[in-house]
């Protein structure tokens, strides 16, 4: 694996009924034929975006990303299209405990010396791509997601399977 590099984020990770509300909420839009519309493997709500690191980093990295977690539900219930045609199923209020995750990792990430963006967090997961022109739900049933925990995820690269999780984190309580 020498000079071999890996794009990683962190995410939290969805169970399979969170990808079944996730699959009825996908059903109830209107995509354009051009769309790129995800499969049930690629949702996530992304927490950390790490960027490219070098495979033998990947190790310390991964220990270095275990923080504490209080359990939380994450309700997603605005539908929309963002610029350049990204559909996506957002939280209308992030709930303080995913804060906190947040800004726990981002300290993590800073003491790694890894970059941590600087905008405001913004919870949601990514339906589609090239999805300008879709139409999104009327009167959406609220997502309920129960986070436990959160993932690092490699990038793949391939069109199958989009992402791979390298780690689970069980959310830790603190101390």
């Amino acid at each position: 694996m020498v000079g071999k590099s890996l794009r990683l984020f962190l995410a939290l990770w969805p169970d399979d009924d969170v990808r079944e509300q996730l699959a009825v909420q996908r059903g109830l839009w209107t995509w354009p034929a051009e769309g790129a519309v995800y499969q049930p493997g690629d949702w996530h709500v992304t927490l950390h975006f790490i960027g490219t690191v070098g495979a033998d980093r990947v190790d310390a990295i991964s220990s270095g990303l275990d923080v504490p977690l209080e359990p939380f539900e994450l309700r997603l219930d605005q539908p929309q299209v963002w610029p350049r045609g990204v559909a996506v199923l957002c939280a209308g209020t992030v709930p303080h405990q995913l804060r906190q995750l947040h800004d726990r990792i981002g300290a993590a990430l800073q003491a790694l010396g890894l970059p941590v963006d600087a905008r405001p967090y913004r919870a949601h997961v990514t339906l589609a791509r090239r999805a300008a022109g879709a139409v999104a739900p009327q009167g959406v049933v609220p997502l309920h997601w129960r986070a436990r925990g959160y993932a690092l995820v490699v990038s793949t690269g391939e069109k199958g399977q989009r992402y791979r999780v390298l780690r689970q984190y069980s959310g830790r309580t603190q101390n």
